[in-house]
């Protein structure tokens, strides 16, 4: 019985769960640079768009709210858009692989704590 983990488990089948749930995990934190999300500041004067990854793929910016005179307001809402963006691909990446692990996760676990 030197093979058995806690509660009687195999350890070679918990290793295999283990390296399957890493697998899974891999493949999709990959499929998160394909997704993204876009996000506003300013009433839409700004829009930012972040993917899975953590990456700004794309800014808009309207004319409208390029003056000369006011720079600070340009970069404010800049700055803003950036800080949404990536605060919703965050959330996104969650739910993603929350959702692509389905059963293997244990309930109420926190991908936070493996640096998702």
């Amino acid at each position: 019985m030197a093979n058995q983990g806690p509660g009687g488990m195999n350890m070679s089948d918990m290793f295999g769960k283990m390296m399957e749930m890493q697998e899974k995990m891999n493949a999709a934190q990959e499929g998160l640079k394909d997704k993204t999300v876009t996000s506003e500041a300013g009433g839409g004067m700004v829009k930012v768009t972040a993917n899975g990854a953590q990456e700004i793929t794309g800014l808009e910016i309207d004319p409208e709210a390029v003056d000369p005179d006011d720079l600070e307001l340009l970069e404010d809402l800049i700055i803003a858009g950036v800080n949404k963006a990536l605060e919703d691909a965050s959330e996104m990446a969650q739910k993603e692989m929350k959702d692509s692990m389905g059963g293997m996760l244990p309930p109420g676990m926190d991908l936070s704590q493996l640096g998702l």
